[in-house]
């Protein structure tokens, strides 16, 4: 398992927290939103999919990776 921790522009709210952690859980990686840092922790096996598949699935959320 693999773990990162990536910083998330736009997240408000406990909509974004479960829109983002749905996201991730979609693609087979789990992750735990802090709102207040504007980063989600997140483990993944590199075997199920890639960091950047996991940027994507944020993203496509419409919320900006940075």
């Amino acid at each position: 398992m693999q773990t990162t921790t990536l910083n998330v522009e736009g997240m408000s709210c406990n909509h974004c927290v479960k829109a983002v952690e749905g996201a991730l859980q979609e693609v087979g990686a789990q992750g735990t939103v802090d709102l207040n840092a504007k980063t989600v922790d997140i483990s993944y096996n590199e075997d199920v999919v890639t960091l950047d598949a996991i940027k994507n699935a944020i993203e496509d959320q419409g919320y900006d990776v940075v």
